[in-house]
């Protein structure tokens, strides 16, 4: 009975992920989202997104990236279960979760002493990008745009990664008020690269599995 029980968590098909695809994929993609946020972080870039807000208030209270980004999405759980289900609002809080948590501790782990911000955010933004990619194909995100994107995405049959950029673009027009000219040009090249991953390689008639 057990062996049974423990095989139906490994199963998987073609269309539907097991909870063992799932775990996994939460955790790589949260990692990977850490390692992006890390790079952007040591080169004094932001980011799009619910991280672009969670650095804007990192940067302007002193309070740590993890806390922000945890804080700045609870207000939008309920936007995800009302419109994505009960299943996507679960595992998007488990990926933010862990994303903060792994965002507090990352530092005692990997240093970055000097990253330029023009490879920060190359390869913060690739980074970031895989980890969100992998997390859409498992049903979660990493808040409230994502949950956004996504939605239009199943709704009007637009791009994630290019609504994501939109949104992108204002949030990042308000980093005027903390980052220099070129900061903000490099964090929106960052952008830029990070919402173009998303939008190629993420295609639900491409890749089907639930």
């Amino acid at each position: 009975m057990a062996s049974n029980a423990f095989a139906g968590l490994l199963n998987s098909s073609a269309d539907r992920h097991s909870l063992f695809d799932d775990a996994q994929g939460i955790v790589a993609g949260s990692m990977l989202a850490v390692l992006g946020v890390t790079l952007l972080s040591s080169a004094g870039l932001l980011a799009g997104g619910t991280a672009g807000l969670a650095f804007l208030a990192h940067y302007a209270t002193g309070f740590s990236f993890g806390l922000c980004f945890f804080v700045v999405n609870l207000p939008f759980y309920y936007l995800a279960f009302r419109r994505l289900g009960l299943a996507f609002t679960i595992k998007t809080f488990a990926a933010i979760a862990l994303t903060s948590v792994l965002s507090e501790f990352i530092s005692g782990f990997v240093s970055m002493a000097h990253v330029d911000p023009i490879a920060g955010a190359l390869f913060g933004g690739l980074v970031i990008g895989a980890g969100m990619l992998a997390l859409f194909r498992h049903r979660a995100s990493l808040g409230v745009i994502g949950i956004l994107a996504l939605y239009i995405q199943d709704r009007f049959g637009w791009r994630a990664g290019f609504v994501q950029l939109g949104f992108d673009g204002i949030i990042l027009a308000l980093s005027f008020f903390v980052a220099s000219p070129f900061i903000i040009a490099c964090s929106v090249l960052g952008a830029i690269v990070l919402n173009l991953t998303i939008a190629i390689n993420h295609r639900k008639d491409r890749y089907i599995a639930m």
